[in-house]
């Protein structure tokens, strides 16, 4: 049912457009030297929730063709992270990555909603990818092609403390990376879960890939939305808005085991 054929074809050339980094504006420190550990999310609310809450300091911004995404600092007990909204999608979080990376960031944790697969993953809890089916494309064009990736090779048990740490449930499992969510099909939803998979998203194989490729540490992981395991889709916490207060507990997840991997 799922072609496991791509049309994408990889190659190991140096690209024709390289990225140049972030973008400043007139009255920003063009000589900043960001933070080595960046921290994205999805959620625009979370994203604001975040910059009040820690007094975040704006220091450039990510540029679009149609859109700027300020860029900030913020310190979380005594360790300088950067900031930043994650774009939704593999290119467009592929290119927050690159533009990222070329600025002097060395390491990645970015963290968002998912979809379940498995009715039993309460609302808003925890998911940590192991590795992500590949039906999307930007992927392919960083590492060859293959059914799925290998997702997080490293940070699973310091997560895991965390987690444990905070008192919050958790699942590890494989994850399915679609660019097409109104094509998530009924016969779609049953193929991955007959592979036990446990979630399904738009990023998290394209993460993997583009780290690999420009051989950077990362870490990504969900909380969990809307519930495909049942006859009608349901919604559950998929609104911003909805269960707001668990998901600003889920932040603090990212911030604790982005302030670990600043030790290294």
């Amino acid at each position: 049912m799922v072609d496991g054929g791509n049309m994408i074809k990889f190659g190991k050339e140096e690209p024709f457009i390289k990225p140049k980094g972030i973008k400043f504006k007139s009255w920003q420190d063009e000589n900043v030297k960001l933070p080595k550990v960046a921290v994205g999310v999805f959620s625009k609310m979370l994203f604001k929730d975040i910059v009040e809450k820690f007094n975040c300091k704006e220091i450039g911004y990510i540029h679009y063709v149609n859109l700027d995404k300020p860029v900030y600092m913020l310190n979380y007990k005594g360790t300088m992270l950067t900031l930043f909204l994650a774009g939704v999608a593999g290119p467009a979080i592929a290119s927050d990555i690159e533009e990222l990376h070329a600025q002097g960031i060395e390491k990645f944790v970015i963290y968002g909603n998912c979809g379940v697969l498995d009715s039993k993953i309460k609302d808003c809890s925890i998911i940590i990818p192991s590795r992500a089916y590949r039906e999307e494309g930007t992927s392919y064009h960083y590492v060859p092609e293959s059914e799925f990736i290998e997702v997080n090779p490293k940070y699973k048990e310091e997560f895991i403390k965390i987690l444990e740490d905070n008192k919050f449930d958790y699942t590890i499992g494989s994850t399915w990376t679609t660019d097409a969510f109104y094509r998530e099909t009924v016969d779609k939803i049953k193929y991955f879960q007959s592979l036990d998979v446990k979630t399904v998203e738009m990023e998290g194989a394209t993460i993997a890939a583009v780290c690999k490729y420009l051989e950077i540490d990362y870490f990504t992981f969900y909380y969990a939305g809307d519930n495909l395991d049942s006859v009608k889709w349901e919604e559950r916490s998929l609104h911003e808005a909805t269960n707001f207060d668990k998901k600003q507990k889920v932040t603090i997840l990212a911030l604790e085991i982005a302030k670990e991997m600043s030790k290294e």
